[in-house]
């Protein structure tokens, strides 16, 4: 039987997704959670993989097992075992042609940045932080001219293994509220810091660092060192992947009310 899982999980205490020796990552709790709920060894595939300090709101996960549970069991019973900052949003069975990675038609993630003097305290960790005052056009301008297909070699780090630089970004979308600030991403798919390395440089043009036109010379530079600092993962959150409707998956948790 496969089973789909809708995961949501604060990462500021883990070594990202990606099972490491140390066991300290969010794949190693799930993995030791649904282990002991079914009685079987279970290894699980995520639909994205996040780094260390990336949150999650809706993680899409899938594995194959030998255990008969209904879907509500699926949340109830890893969520007995889960340590506090990680949780089963929802369970499906699904048939053996799906995959959680290979299926996604896209991505999406969300940067929540807070503007003020004054660095964050009680939402340390889950936000990141700029304390000069931010140009709203000048950045909405400069997003514009990432939309599209493009090589974003810029935006890759070192380590990244995609087989290829180019992806399509289809959205950027920035909203505030207050002193936050929100950024909106989706794309076919991402490299490895490429959102907090598009923030970096997004920070960079709304504080007057940078022009907004200079993001096209960042673009066609095609080289890392043309673009700003990777930027902190405190305030990144994966919103998810897109399926077909076909799938019939949840497109939401009840987490997207909370973030700002």
């Amino acid at each position: 039987m496969r089973v789909a899982l809708g995961l949501s999980y604060e990462g500021g205490g883990y070594e990202g997704w990606q099972s490491q020796p140390s066991g300290n990552t969010v794949q190693d709790q799930l993995e030791k959670a649904l282990s002991s709920f079914s009685n079987e060894p279970i290894r699980t595939m995520c639909a994205g993989r996040t780094d260390a300090g990336v949150h999650a709101l809706m993680q899409v996960v899938h594995f194959d097992t030998g255990a008969e549970r209904p879907e509500g069991a699926w949340v109830r019973g890893p969520n007995s075992l889960l340590p506090r900052g990680i949780a089963v949003q929802w369970a499906r069975h699904m048939s053996a042609d799906f995959h959680c990675r290979s299926q996604a038609l896209g991505r999406r993630y969300a940067y929540v940045l807070l503007e003020s003097p004054v660095r964050p305290s009680v939402e340390a960790g889950r936000v990141g932080w700029v304390f000069r005052p931010l140009n709203r056009a000048a950045m909405e301008q400069a997003a514009a001219l990432l939309i599209g297909e493009h090589d974003f070699s810029s935006f890759r780090a070192a380590q990244c293994q995609s087989h290829t630089p180019v992806k399509t970004l289809r959205r950027i979308q920035i909203s505030q509220r207050g002193a936050y600030w929100r950024f909106e991403f989706e794309a076919n798919a991402f490299l490895h810091h490429m959102v907090r390395n598009l923030m970096g440089c997004l920070i960079q043009v709304g504080q007057g660092m940078r022009s907004a036109a200079s993001m096209s010379e960042v673009l066609a530079a095609r080289d890392r060192d043309a673009a700003a600092p990777t930027f902190s993962p405190d305030g990144l959150y994966f919103l998810g992947p897109v399926y077909e409707e076909r799938w019939g998956l949840p497109t939401r948790s009840p987490a997207y009310d909370w973030l700002p």
